[in-house]
């Protein structure tokens, strides 16, 4: 039976991380006869994260980084030790809905897609929601503005979380990425391949920076540099 490997790096997030879990495990995939495989990888967490998921080593693959290096050097320490046959990125605190991740992965296998995007912009009833700040909003709209721009694609939301893979296609990028640069630049190796990317919408229900969101403005300034970069790189 084939195997959707979901990645999740973890850095203190003690408060949520069980809840999280709870809501993947209900998520029944045996009607598209997929199992699950769930990756976590804690980056040094200091908040008591690390000790939590000590004791979950029986039930997931849980690693270890010895050293604080940023989520997206988790994410890449996650694909390598996957073992699926489709790879998706979630994250540790309750801003996604795993649900969506069954429709995520019924679409790519309907449309044989190799990529396919969670859109928080395609779902109308995520404007009725809170907000975690108009920053982060007008900055999420402006990265996916210039990804359209410098790569011709036509996504809506291009750093949403929720993004699925074939595993072979991941696996074959060469990802440099080490801090919260993974979006941008998986999303520009993919263009540049001339690959879809397709989307679907999705549920999102933000939190704000006192709750423990850590993305800030540099991160928005790093994203933009990362697409730059790699739209001109041979």
């Amino acid at each position: 039976m084939p195997v959707l490997s979901i990645i999740i790096p973890v850095y203190n997030e003690k408060d949520t991380i069980l809840q999280i879990l709870k809501k993947i495990n209900q998520v029944d995939f045996s009607n598209l006869n997929f199992e699950k495989e769930i990756i976590l990888i804690d980056d040094k967490s200091t908040d008591g994260t690390r000790e939590l998921i000590k004791n979950l080593e029986d039930s997931y693959t849980v690693l270890f980084n010895e050293k604080n290096s940023g989520k997206s050097s988790s994410l890449r320490r996650g694909i390598e030790a996957a073992t699926g046959d489709w790879i998706i990125i979630q994250d540790a605190d309750l801003e996604y809905d795993p649900a969506d991740i069954y429709k995520l992965l019924e679409l790519a296998l309907r449309e044989n897609a190799q990529v396919v995007y969670g859109s928080r912009t395609l779902n109308k009833d995520n404007q009725k929601r809170r907000y975690s700040g108009m920053v982060f909003a007008i900055g999420g709209l402006f990265v996916t503005w210039v990804t359209n721009l410098l790569y011709n694609t036509k996504i809506t939301d291009e750093p949403t979380c929720y993004k699925l893979f074939k595993t072979d296609l991941l696996k074959s990028l060469p990802l440099k990425c080490q801090r919260f640069e993974f979006c941008p630049e998986v999303t520009a190796r993919v263009a540049k391949k001339k690959i879809k990317i397709h989307e679907l919408p999705i549920n999102y229900y933000p939190r704000h920076k006192n709750e423990g969101k850590k993305i800030n403005w540099r991160d928005g300034v790093e994203a933009i540099w990362t697409l730059i970069k790699y739209r001109f790189k041979k």
